[in-house]
């Protein structure tokens, strides 16, 4: 079994038990067999789901006999801070907060992601300083990026 085949088994195997919110951001297989599945939800993913997630598809990869020696191993969990955004979904939830855009061009923008369309995202930030400071609100296009962080302030 190719490894996209066997991402495709288990994206299929856990459809059913992305309940409420949850949603799939990606998998990645490495080549123990070790599933690295990062799930995400509008509401926020606490561990206790992660955990009763992760059980479940355990067990019914098991029951399947997928790795007949139980040869494969899951790691389910959200894509932590410095993940960049893959998902037009995780975009919407991430409204109002800063991020950091690296466009295709290697230029990268912060401000705070104010609108999210299928096509574009705008952002708001401010130029220059004092009495010439300008707030902007760029338009940017989804094929103009090259990936998007969530930027924690402290």
């Amino acid at each position: 079994m190719t490894a996209e085949t066997q991402i495709q088994t288990v994206e299929k195997l856990i459809a059913p038990l992305l309940v409420d919110d949850i949603f799939l951001v990606s998998i990645k297989i490495k080549p123990t067999n070790n599933f690295k599945i990062y799930l995400d939800a509008d509401s926020g993913l606490g561990i206790e789901k992660c955990i009763k997630i992760n059980r479940a598809l355990y067990k019914v990869m098991e029951e399947m006999g997928l790795y007949p020696d139980g040869d494969f191993s899951l790691e389910v969990s959200s894509p932590g801070v410095d993940e960049p955004l893959k998902l037009l979904r995780q975009y919407k939830k991430n409204i109002g907060r800063n991020v950091e855009v690296t466009t295709n061009d290697d230029e990268k923008k912060e401000g705070i992601l104010k609108e999210v369309t299928d096509e574009t995202i705008i952002i708001e930030y401010t130029e220059g300083k004092g009495k010439k400071a300008v707030t902007v609100n760029p338009v940017i296009s989804f094929n103009d990026i090259k990936q998007t962080k969530v930027l924690i302030k402290f």
